[in-house]
């Protein structure tokens, strides 16, 4: 279940402290750009994630600033402030990146945004002023800022108040919001996701109003709203946003008739499954997309027996081509739809693991999965909901158990492939003597010592020097040898 977001008090975190609360290599940078930006007659203020960050106590890594300065000027000030090095990639939407020692800063001049039909992204014209600025934002708790040199907190849209109560609520009229950029209600549902909040009603309710504006943004935008909210802390909550707002049928239509499945006495709910699932599943993209899509194919296979029992027989396979589907649909990279599918297709192997399965069963299973073997059992892992302690005990149980088979097979593979450094035509050259037993009794000596760290696998002169010395202390097995050789002359 999707938890309820709990109240953050900011009082106890004055606003005075914000800078204070940069990580010193970020304190540095913002000291050293706040005077060169001040020195010349220019505002500079942090915006929007990073001081929506610190306020809530979370870790930030960069720098977003806007100002005054127009990009120009802002890169020779970057270059008087010590950048090792400027890229323009933004420029012609007025920003400018700059580098130190490996930190990312990105500042931007005061904007506001312009849509000149609807079909079209954005287009820029510079404002003049913070207010203006801050204003075209998306949401309050991205829309405030703290000058750089003394900290003021600058919050015309009660950005505070809703970091407090855990509210994503639109910049001003939400609906003019949305209409400007539809991809901000998809924001909104990764936000969601990322901070633990909830979305205010009229901002929802807008949301809701507008879902099919969505269809106006590209697909390479809502694919990488798509993949930060499955990566993020809370992906159930972002998710049922989007069934509840009516998003998931403009981002994910595959996933409607799951999301829209009725669950009776018969058979779990899909959909709170598959939410549970996600959020149980590692943060890696390939693991939580196969997650959401495990069981997307059970509406289309689902058959009730004569008993009256229902069954999604073929689920996985048909799960895999739907995932393939929905996933080249939104022009996801060709490795990670291929990982994607086989882990939806591999997906209910593991959980039959008993111990039935023999050495060659599960030696099967690794070669099938290859590279997947580790995602595909923590999918499984994450794939146990019961309500009952006792099954996800047992559940949990079985996958440590085949987890510590693999773990002997690939161990006694790794010992099978360790070797003596010396074979049998080295030692039969070295030593003058024909093929016997003793060959195989001085390699397994060698092995032994590979194997306990004393001899490194190529070291031939050292493994021949204790060939040698092994050999003389066993004068029995060169005699024998010498005998055979003998022997076979006359």
């Amino acid at each position: 279940m999707v938890r309820e977001p709990q109240a953050i008090d900011l009082k106890t975190q004055p606003h005075d402290s914000v800078l204070h609360r940069l990580p010193a290599a970020l304190h540095d940078i913002n000291d050293r750009l706040a005077r060169v930006f001040a020195a010349a007659g220019h505002e500079l203020y942090l915006v929007g994630g990073v001081v929506r960050d610190l306020l809530l106590g979370r870790p930030v890594t960069d720098l977003d600033y806007t100002t005054s300065a127009p990009p120009e000027e802002t890169k020779r000030l970057g270059q008087e402030a010590g950048a090792d090095s400027i890229y323009t990639v933004g420029e012609a939407f007025g920003t400018i990146g700059l580098v130190f020692a490996g930190i990312t800063v990105e500042i931007t001049t005061y904007r506001t945004e312009w849509y000149p039909t609807p079909d079209r992204r954005p287009a820029v014209r510079f404002g003049n002023s913070l207010s203006e600025d801050l204003a075209r934002r998306d949401f309050t708790v991205n829309a405030i800022a703290v000058h750089a040199v003394t900290g003021e907190l600058v919050d015309p849209f009660g950005g505070s108040h809703d970091l407090e109560h855990r509210l994503l609520r639109a910049v001003g009229d939400s609906r003019e919001r949305f209409h400007e950029d539809p991809l901000r209600m998809l924001r909104a549902a990764r936000f969601a996701a990322q901070l633990g909040f909830e979305v205010e009603p009229e901002t929802r309710a807008a949301i809701r109003e507008l879902a099919a504006e969505l269809q106006r943004v590209s697909v390479e935008r809502i694919t990488q709203e798509l993949n930060r909210l499955l990566l993020a802390p809370e992906p159930d909550r972002g998710l049922e946003l989007l069934r509840q707002t009516g998003l998931l049928s403009f981002v994910l239509p595959e996933l409607v008739p799951l999301a829209e499945d009725v669950a009776d006495r018969r058979h779990k709910d899909i959909w709170r499954h598959t939410l549970q699932v996600v959020r149980q599943s590692p943060p890696r993209l390939a693991v939580r997309w196969a997650a959401l899509l495990h069981d997307a194919a059970k509406p289309m296979t689902r058959t009730i027996d004569e008993r009256g029992e229902v069954h999604f027989f073929g689920h996985e396979i048909e799960g895999a081509h739907l995932a393939r589907k929905t996933l080249r649909r939104l022009r996801q990279e060709k490795t990670l739809i291929e990982r994607v599918a086989r882990l939806v297709e591999l997906h209910l192997r593991p959980a039959a693991y008993d111990e039935t399965w023999t050495d060659s069963a599960v030696r099967r299973l690794m070669v099938e999965a290859g590279d997947l073997l580790n995602d595909l059992l923590d999918l499984v892992a994450a794939d146990v909901t019961s309500a009952r302690a006792t099954r996800r005990r047992e559940a949990a149980a079985r996958i440590a158990r085949l987890r510590a088979h693999i773990r002997r097979l690939e161990e006694e593979a790794a010992l099978a492939q360790i070797k003596s450094p010396l074979d049998g035509h080295e030692l039969m050259a070295i030593f003058g003597l024909p093929p016997g037993r003793w060959i195989a009794e001085v390699k397994s000596y060698l092995r032994e010592l590979v194997i306990e760290g004393q001899l490194a696998p190529g070291d031939k002169e050292t493994a021949r020097l204790l060939a040698e010395r092994w050999l003389a202390q066993h004068p029995e097995i060169i005699a024998q040898a010498a005998q055979r050789s003998r022997g076979a002359v006359d």
